[in-house]
């Protein structure tokens, strides 16, 4: 069939992207799914900043791309065991269940799951999209920022119909990474206070989480006044700069910046016996400075959380369930609902730290 989506032509072009022009919109050509493999119509799709680390070249993959992985649709050809007009999540990070990685509970990611989202393919390592006779590779097994795709079961978790799109796509990354954080590896505590490091969409997701927690302190962290107004807006019990929280001291401390100065200063912000849990993903050639002292002193220790740690078929219900009840309103996590056309603005408002989460709404 014949889909329409935005294609990463070329990795590292130069800023301001709404004038290098990186990404395409083009019509293309993709595939009946294959054995375990379900088509899916795209309601809803978000832009993330592991989306940007593509187009600059923080993360290479193979090009043409086309990109997107946080994403929730509609299934439209039936298969596994969902039927026509399901509402699904997909995940940026299939897991096969049967590796050793996924016998880790979330810890590690699932090993055949992350060789694919490398070669761009899907979990069987084929290419369901084509322009103009040739294949262009998927996003991290999703490639949500088109108006169909072509998805591994393993991508997919059904969520039911209540479940607005808009909220259901944030749950597939930005919940997941942030607030998985929060519930599978920080475990906050009652009286204990939880800081977040870097308030974007990831980081706001993981301070909403903890919001949700009773008794929880949460301080969130970050340079830009307006995402601090944000994030105070949503209840964020304090604010500061990284200046501003030098004195602080957190049993939890989560850094979703993916800048070493942010991991820094999460590190800076752990208290004796605390955890530093980073999530953000910084440049393959970032490097940072502490003191290793602190850890064997104070029994600090400091853990890396990829996808929050999370098994999405376990981990998506329980946040689900979060939003049902009021508590985790995923909802203000979205800053605008831009157009597909308008993709390469939004990657230059996701490279300026201007937008906590924008979002492609194809209904």
């Amino acid at each position: 069939m014949k889909i329409r989506g935005a294609v990463l032509e070329r990795i590292g072009a130069p800023r301001p992207y709404a004038e290098s022009r990186p990404l395409t919109i083009s019509e293309l050509d993709l595939a009946d799914p294959g054995p375990d493999e379900l088509l899916v119509r795209i309601e809803s799709a978000g832009l993330c900043h592991s989306d940007l680390s593509v187009v600059d070249g923080n993360r290479v993959r193979p090009v043409p791309m086309l990109l997107g992985h946080e994403a929730a649709g509609v299934v439209e050809t039936p298969g596994a065991d969902l039927e026509t007009g399901q509402r699904v999540v997909m995940t940026f990070l299939p897991r096969c269940g049967s590796c050793p990685a996924c016998g880790t509970d979330g810890l590690t990611p699932c090993g055949p799951g992350s060789v694919a989202n490398g070669a761009g393919t899907l979990m069987n390592g084929d290419i369901r999209l084509r322009r103009d006779g040739e294949p262009v590779f998927h996003h991290l097994g999703v490639s949500g920022f088109a108006t169909h795709a072509v998805v591994d079961r393993r991508s997919i978790v059904p969520v039911p119909d209540d479940v607005p799109a808009t909220v259901a796509a944030l749950l597939g990354c930005a919940v997941l990474t942030g607030g998985g954080a929060v519930l599978n590896v920080g475990r906050p505590k009652p009286g204990q206070t939880v800081v977040v490091v870097g308030l974007g969409g990831v980081g706001m997701a993981a301070a909403l989480t903890a919001l949700a927690h009773d008794d929880v302190r949460v301080v969130g962290v970050d340079q830009l006044s307006d995402k601090l107004a944000r994030a105070a807006e949503l209840g964020v019990h304090e604010t500061f700069t990284p200046e501003q929280a030098a004195d602080l001291r957190a049993e939890v401390v989560i850094e979703a910046a993916g800048h070493p100065a942010a991991l820094e200063t999460a590190i800076g912000l752990t208290g004796p016996g605390g955890r530093t849990i980073t999530v953000g993903l910084p440049r393959p050639d970032a490097r940072i400075t502490v003191s290793p002292l602190g850890f064997v002193a104070e029994g600090r220790s400091l853990i890396g959380s990829y996808l929050g740690s999370a098994v999405p078929s376990r981990d998506i219900p329980r946040f689900v369930e979060l939003w049902r009840a009021g508590r985790l309103p995923v909802e203000s996590l979205v800053s605008s609902t831009i157009a597909l056309d308008d993709i390469n603005a939004g990657m230059d408002e996701l490279a300026e730290g201007r937008a906590v989460r924008q979002v492609i709404d194809f209904a």
